[in-house]
C-alpha cells in the first residue's frame, strides 16, 4: 500500500582527493532520469562548503523511494561513482515537521 506522506533524502558525496568534478559529471545524468521516475519530486545538487556534494530528493512516500532503490538509475550511478568517493554516500531520510502554512516549513 502506498502512503501519499512525502519523503525528503539527503545523499551526501565526499569526492576523493581530485574527483570532484568526476563525481559532479557522474551525478548529472541521474538527475533527468531519476526525474522520469514515478513518485519523484524533487532529485537536485549543491555543492557544500567542505567539498562534498549534497544531493537533496523529495519523494511521494516511502514506497516509491524504495522502488528508486532497487531501480536502474540507482545501479548505474553506484557503477559511475566507483573509484571516485573517498568514504561511502551518508543517505538520511528526513520525516517533515509541518510548521506554518501549507508551503512553509516542509519541502
Amino acid at each position: 500500500m502506498t502512503t501519499n506522506s512525502p519523503v525528503v533524502v539527503t545523499a551526501i558525496f565526499t569526492p576523493a582527493e581530485g574527483q570532484h568534478d568526476a563525481v559532479v559529471e557522474a551525478l548529472k545524468p541521474a538527475i533527468a532520469a531519476v526525474h522520469e521516475e514515478s513518485g519523484c519530486l524533487l532529485y537536485a545538487i549543491h555543492d557544500a562548503p567542505d567539498g562534498s556534494i549534497v544531493m537533496i530528493e523529495k519523494w511521494q512516500s516511502a514506497e516509491l523511494l524504495d522502488a528508486h532503490g532497487a531501480g536502474p538509475a540507482v545501479a548505474a550511478l553506484g557503477e559511475s561513482l566507483a573509484g571516485k568517493l573517498a568514504a561511502p554516500i551518508d543517505v538520511t531520510r528526513l520525516t517533515p515537521i509541518p510548521a506554518g502554512t501549507e508551503t512553509q516549513g516542509t519541502l
